[in-house]
């Protein structure tokens, strides 16, 4: 009993001096201030770390923002550059259409003055075509010397072909029957034959005019693409104006003639100016009016 006492009481002894130990440590510590550095340190660690997250997401939103910003500045150049490539294409095809009108205006221009009679060139401002009668309304009228009865010619390409002639004039417009519309007839002669016929309309620009009188005897002397001209008589075309093309023969038992189907050499659905001929006077009575 007395060992069993002894040893309890060595025991008690150790964990007294264990506890002792410990809380001198501790009163060392905190009194040196290493158990404070120490709390410190994590402190700040983890404000730290809070600081580190609120940095990264403040950041990441103000990139966000500025990428927002830049991108909506990209799209607003975007159009504007757009709006530039609009208008460059828009310049360079008015370039392109004022260029054309000028050669087409130049053509009409060199025509006018080598040609025998005085003449006025005329922008077409209206059409008006229907199953009975067909119009083409151009920009000059009595005011700039135009007659009833006027022929009407184009140039396109570099090619003279007739467009019909004047049949109602006002002060500042006229309008011009052309030689598709039903109620219009043309003396005309195949080219190289000699042969006279009448050619009328059949009254759609896209369709071709009809030749009649043509003897079948001249059968054999005709061929595809022969040009049909006006022949000058009755007084209401001048001579070798030419009308189209002989575009197809067709015999009939019951017929002396032929049936000749001219295709026209002026483009009707690409027509803007024309040339409105004043068979009354010549350039040569004009120039001698000038001296």
């Amino acid at each position: 009993m007395r060992k069993r006492k002894t040893a309890y009481t060595i025991k008690f002894s150790l964990i007294l001096l264990t506890l002792y130990v410990i809380i001198s440590a501790s009163l060392l510590g905190l009194a040196t201030g290493n158990f404070i550095v120490d709390f410190k340190r994590t402190g700040f660690s983890v404000i730290s770390a809070a600081q580190r997250g609120v940095s990264s997401a403040v950041t990441g939103t103000e990139n966000t923002v500025n990428a927002i910003r830049e991108l909506s500045k990209l799209k607003a150049e975007y159009e504007k550059l757009t709006e530039q490539l609009k208008n460059y294409e828009y310049m360079q095809r008015t370039h392109a259409e004022t260029k054309k009108e000028n050669e087409r205006l130049n053509s009409l221009l060199d025509f006018s003055q080598k040609y025998e009679y005085q003449n006025r060139a005329a922008r077409i401002i209206a059409r008006d075509s229907d199953n009975l009668y067909s119009a083409i309304t151009v920009d000059k009228g009595s005011k700039h010397g135009i007659k009833k009865n006027m022929p009407v010619i184009a140039v396109q390409k570099g090619t003279v072909g007739l467009v019909g002639k004047i049949v109602t004039v006002g002060a500042y417009t006229s309008m011009i029957m052309p030689v598709y519309d039903f109620q219009s007839s043309v003396s005309a002669r195949i080219q190289h034959t000699r042969d006279l016929g009448l050619v009328s309309g059949t009254g759609s620009p896209d369709s071709p005019l009809k030749m009649d009188y043509i003897k079948k005897r001249v059968l054999e002397d005709l061929q595809f693409g022969d040009i049909i001209v006006t022949s000058g008589e009755n007084g209401n075309y001048i001579r070798e104006i030419p009308i189209g093309t002989l575009h197809s023969v067709s015999v009939v038992d019951y017929d002396t003639s032929l049936l000749i189907s001219v295709m026209p050499i002026v483009d009707f659905s690409r027509l803007e100016e024309v040339i409105i001929i004043d068979t009354s006077h010549t350039n040569t009575e004009k120039k001698e009016e000038g001296r």
